[in-house]
């Protein structure tokens, strides 16, 4: 067990900032990508529903091709180009009975099922909230991307865990990206994207102090 009692979480939201310019001659170690890869697969999600998928880009040429998506938005392609590496966070298109039944698959095969009834249950209760975002609060596309943004929020805290710096990216062309990376046909939707890497001795924002509304104005105890 990790003793989580060492690790000051709220230093670690303090110290991280978002990075406006990366050095392009640091790069992220295997050993820490592999560390987030596994934040994004253990990210958190509304009845485990996991309705995501990543791309990870630490080649010229795959940060190349999502460069592509930033030209309305330029000045974020220096921020994809120079960074180590960039992840893009998908959601699905869709939540089916085939991939609800993969998910309690890979739930029964990782020990977590006991038995049918409980199998039944977990499935039954799947499909009864997807139905409810599907059917009656037609925010399907809407919930899933509340999934994405947790798995962000997991990447971007565990990132400044490891000492790397991190630039969440909401602009660029998602019809852009979609059609470079064909997700439509994979059934996913670009969602965010992440440059990760280490910031370049310019960067104007490491210097500046964090700013935040006052905590007694935003929590309120009850």
């Amino acid at each position: 067990m990790i003793d989580t009692h060492k690790i000051d979480i709220a230093a670690l939201a303090k110290s991280r900032y978002t990075t406006k310019a990366f050095d392009p001659a640091k790069a992220i170690s295997a050993a820490d990508i592999a560390q987030l890869k596994t934040l994004l697969q253990y990210s958190p999600s509304s009845v485990n529903s996991q309705p995501w998928h990543f791309f990870l880009a630490g080649s010229p040429q795959g940060k190349q091709t999502l460069a592509k998506a930033t030209e309305k938005f330029s000045f974020n392609t220096e921020k994809i180009l120079n960074a180590s590496h960039v992840v893009v966070l998908c959601r699905r298109t869709d939540i089916d009975n085939n991939y609800l039944t993969e998910l309690i698959e890979q739930e029964a095969a990782d020990g977590r099922i006991p038995d049918d009834t409980v199998k039944n249950t977990i499935m039954g209760a799947r499909q009864y909230f997807v139905g409810l975002h599907q059917n009656q609060l037609h925010d399907m596309e809407s919930w899933m991307d509340k999934q994405v943004y947790l798995a962000l929020g997991t990447l971007l805290l565990g990132a400044a865990a490891r000492h790397i710096d991190a630039c969440p990216i909401e602009g660029f062309d998602a019809d852009i990206l979609d059609e470079e990376l064909a997700l439509a046909e994979k059934g996913l939707h670009a969602s965010v994207m992440v440059a990760l890497g280490y910031r370049a001795e310019g960067d104007f924002n490491a210097s500046l102090p964090k700013s935040r509304l006052p905590e007694a104005k935003i929590i309120t105890e009850m």
